[in-house]
């Protein structure tokens, strides 16, 4: 390595320096303060596990995001984690057991082999929200509207949450009577909206006709809520299961319109992301101009089947530092003031206050370069008649 690479980062890999660091901690603290008044209590889960706790029949997505180190104590593979939910899922299954439904909140970094969209970093800060014991619609109201806090208190404006149903998706492949490979390039063809591979794989696994067509309107099924009515026409004759998905959407949108009424809702049933790990309602949000999602989330019933005690559950989560990224709010400015070197009584309680009172206060240090202005203080404490005063500096 060059001598001038030695401080480079890998590809994807970033950090957060002054001015930008601040904001994003006090909006991590902001965060954190939200969840606590929805009754989420936080949870703070190591960022190292076994290889076969963090992925809990996530798929292999996650497997293939996870970095593998070997324990030197036990000989066994752990893995660094690449997303918090399975551990939260764990701790909810073993940690702290109750029928009761349980509310969760976590924030902490994770890291992925490699950038999982566009631009997207590979050490996010990943924050989130889950409930667990209730498999009713009103859990995933719960959450989607606890997100959409999430986002109005990171002062993000134009949000458009996409919903979706992964049953629907799933009953049509079992009505299809596809096997595993056979579903998984349907499902790939179907979140690139490729219409002609979609019909191709039907037709090389002699799906019926009712059954294909049902499949390949998915991909005409988005737009504004009115498409869950003409979804449920184009579905009459499909499974019961995705008629019930769909009823389970229009409830849904019917109680986020009572709570959530300025936030705009889009229906997107080919958005199939998450194919393995959710179960039931799944959604989006998104900023205009943002070529990806800003959270996400949905219903993940089965992950605690990993750890012997299957729970219902629904959760969203966000990378902290990607909503601070696009925030229109300005930095955190405080009043700075420069204090001259030295320990006198007066000083080092004049400085004290001023701390407490919410003001930056830097000390000189005897010798060092840069005064009051090269430090960016905007005022400074000077001693006058044995007081010290604050004085505002000039501009």
């Amino acid at each position: 390595m060059k001598h001038g690479e030695r401080w480079l980062l890998p590809d994807g890999v970033d950090e957060v320096l002054p001015p930008n660091a601040e904001p994003l901690e006090q909006l991590r603290r902001d965060v954190l303060d939200l969840f606590a008044s929805w009754g989420y209590q936080l949870v703070l889960p190591p960022l190292v596990e076994f290889l076969e706790s963090l992925h809990s029949g996530n798929g292999e997505d996650l497997e293939l995001q996870t970095f593998k180190i070997t324990d030197q104590v036990t000989g066994r593979l752990m893995g660094i984690r690449a997303d918090i939910t399975p551990q939260v899922a764990r701790i909810d299954a073993h940690r702290l057991p109750t029928d009761l439904p349980q509310r969760l909140c976590y924030v902490g970094p994770v890291l992925h082999t490699r950038p999982d969209k566009f631009a997207g970093s590979r050490n996010p800060l990943q924050v989130g929200a889950e409930l667990y014991g209730h498999a009713g619609i009103e859990s995933d109201a719960e959450v989607l509207c606890l997100m959409a806090d999430v986002l109005k208190l990171a002062e993000l404006s134009g949000v458009t949450i996409e919903l979706g149903h992964m049953g629907v998706f799933k009953a049509l492949v079992d009505a299809a009577k596809l096997d595993p490979d056979a579903a998984d390039k349907l499902l790939d063809a179907l979140l690139r909206k490729a219409s002609d591979e979609v019909l191709s794989c039907l037709k090389e696994n002699d799906v019926g006709a009712a059954t294909a067509d049902q499949i390949l309107s998915l991909l005409q099924l988005n737009g504004a809520v009115e498409v869950i009515a003409q979804a449920k026409q184009v579905m009459a004759s499909a499974p019961t299961s995705v008629r019930a998905a769909l009823d389970a959407l229009d409830d849904l949108i019917g109680l986020l319109a009572d709570r959530i009424p300025d936030v705009d809702l889009h229906i997107d049933l080919a958005e199939l992301r998450g194919y393995r790990y959710h179960t039931g309602v799944i959604f989006a949000a998104y900023l205009p101009g943002e070529g990806r999602g800003i959270a996400w989330g949905g219903r993940y019933d089965n992950i605690g089947r990993q750890f012997g005690r299957r729970r219902a559950a629904t959760g969203f989560s966000t990378d902290l530092k990607h909503l601070a990224g696009v925030r229109s709010s300005k930095a955190i400015t405080r009043t700075t003031v420069y204090a001259p070197p030295g320990s006198e009584r007066g000083l080092v309680e004049a400085m004290r206050k001023l701390r407490a009172s919410g003001a930056v206060v830097i000390q000189a240090l005897p010798g060092q370069v840069g005064d009051a202005r090269d430090l960016a203080c905007t005022a400074e404490l000077v001693s006058q008649g044995g007081d010290w005063i604050l004085k505002e500096l000039d501009n």
